[in-house]
């Protein structure tokens, strides 16, 4: 999101059916009355956001997407009509990631099987990459991006300043600690992560999934 964001001729949206997954499904997230409140509650007009054309605005527009808000009663065929790419990790990482901001976690909120549906979905038109192998050769992976999406690189992309961004949605307080503190891509390091019972269980749960999208990603 901040590299796309860094480019000038880029706009981004952050999330966009975040309000319509929380006052669909009832959750109650960090922030919550304020997310619903900042945001659009009816899935239709967001597609049409999103899929309409933008003669007047900026050349690109990047959206970043979370998978586990495509709960089973939203209709996806939209989603074909938008470059896709499936970004992977580790389900123990997400799941340890997650359970930092929530007390409880299910499979269903970390993404992964929501992932393996739309790779299913969407076929060879929606590339899978790892964000471990993302973050050991950023660079390559970003020209390729920009090649699969038919723009240039620019060095842009790989750094930009620390802070808030008037796109980040309401909720960055409570999710976006690194994001906000970083001010480029760093390499992989490896880290202790220690789960409860429930967490395992989840990781066990998406880990089949996680690998067939992990055997199916794009290795550069």
């Amino acid at each position: 999101m901040r590299a796309w964001e860094n480019r000038p001729d880029t706009e981004v949206v952050d999330e966009p059916l975040y309000a319509w997954y929380l006052a669909h499904t009832g959750l109650d997230h960090p922030g919550r009355e304020q997310v619903i409140a900042a945001g659009e509650t009816d899935w239709r007009r967001v597609v049409d956001e999103l899929t309409r054309p933008w003669p007047d605005g900026p050349a690109l527009q990047y959206q970043k997407h979370m998978a586990h808000h495509l709960v089973p009663d939203l209709p996806r065929e939209w989603i074909g009509s938008l470059h896709n790419v499936l970004l992977i990790r580790d389900p123990a990482e997400v799941v340890s990631s997650y359970l930092r901001s929530r007390a409880t976690v299910t499979p269903d909120d970390i993404g992964i099987l929501q992932q393996l549906e739309l790779q299913v979905q969407l076929g060879a038109s929606a590339p899978v990459i790892d964000s471990a192998d993302f973050l050991r050769a950023p660079e390559s992976y970003l020209r390729w991006l920009c090649s699969y999406a038919g723009v240039d690189f620019t060095d842009e992309m790989l750094s930009w300043p620390a802070g808030p961004r008037p796109s980040d949605g309401v909720w960055a307080p409570f999710w976006y600690d690194a994001v906000l503190r970083s001010t480029g891509f760093e390499p992989p390091r490896p880290r202790r992560i220690e789960l409860t019972p429930e967490g395992e269980e989840v990781v066990a749960l998406t880990r089949p999934a996680y690998e067939r999208l992990y055997d199916a990603r794009l290795v550069l």
